[in-house]
């Protein structure tokens, strides 16, 4: 009995939802460290504010499209998420850290977010509105995917996988994959594209992962063996320094202090006796 296409599209949604639904999850160890230090340190908030704008453009297109209601479930929590994120992250977030956070979100997730609804609602109708929406979502999400490559130069100008975690690569990898069966299976081209190029970035970060993975070992044992080469190299040129002419001066030394401790001696047994009998 072959299985529908509709039914695959369903499954792979699923699948999606749950591995969607961890890596959305994943930046709680993250703001744990915020609220117990009540310090964003280094933290920056762009990404959470990317990821909410992802959300809501995802979100307007299954409105729109009215028959992907796995894509609106998903989306909906991700909207939510990200917005307590984003909340938390003022919250303890520097006074110039907090300025910067909601200039970028009153540009991007508020003015950005208006003008396509305006754009979409006037300019465009029928089911262009959804193609044009459709192809908005997919340069996002194309931008997101490429925003990794960094840390994939970064890797391998290094030979380090220490800033490239293999289970949050593996989590989006398996995530673009059950996405890009899902458009293809609901013969949607806009979910399925962007996935393609995340699948294909996720492979090429794992595969580097496999490569490198002993860099930092090997990093270790290159600067521990520079270390004991340098201790080496200054043992050596010590003993050869002694060998050339510090003992010679030393002896020297040694030799004159003899001479000098002799002949005070004379003097004082050439010294007049002034005791009388």
């Amino acid at each position: 009995m072959a299985i529908s296409h509709s039914t695959l599209a369903f499954a792979f949604g699923m699948l999606g939802n749950v591995i969607s639904f961890l890596v959305f999850l994943a930046p709680i160890t993250t703001f744990y460290r915020i609220v117990k230090k009540k310090s964003t340190e280094g933290f920056q908030s762009l990404p959470y504010l990317v990821a909410l704008f992802s959300s809501m453009l995802w979100l307007y297109y299954a409105l729109l499209k009215k028959d992907a209601f796995l894509l609106l479930t998903i989306n909906s929590f991700g909207c939510v998420i990200e917005i307590i994120y984003i909340i938390l992250y003022i919250t303890y977030a520097t006074r110039d850290a907090r300025k910067l956070t909601l200039k970028l979100f009153l540009a991007m997730n508020v003015s950005s977010f208006i003008l396509i609804l305006l754009v979409t609602h006037f300019a465009v109708h029928g089911s262009l509105r959804v193609q044009v929406l459709g192809w908005i979502c997919v340069s996002l999400s194309i931008s997101v995917f490429a925003a990794p490559l960094s840390i994939v130069a970064q890797v391998v100008r290094t030979r380090s996988v220490e800033f490239m975690p293999f289970n949050l690569s593996f989590t989006l990898t398996l995530s673009a994959i059950m996405w890009f069966g899902y458009g293809l299976f609901l013969k949607d081209i806009c979910i399925a594209l962007p996935n393609v190029l995340g699948f294909a970035l996720g492979l090429i970060q794992m595969l580097l992962y496999a490569i490198y993975r002993n860099g930092n070992k090997k990093v270790d044992k290159m600067q521990k063996k520079a270390q004991v080469e340098e201790l080496k190299s200054v043992v050596i040129a010590s003993a050869g320094a002694l060998e050339s002419g510090e003992v010679f001066h030393v002896e020297e030394n040694e030799e004159g202090q003899k001479k000098e401790e002799t002949m005070a001696e004379k003097e004082k047994s050439d010294e007049p006796n002034d005791s009388r009998v």
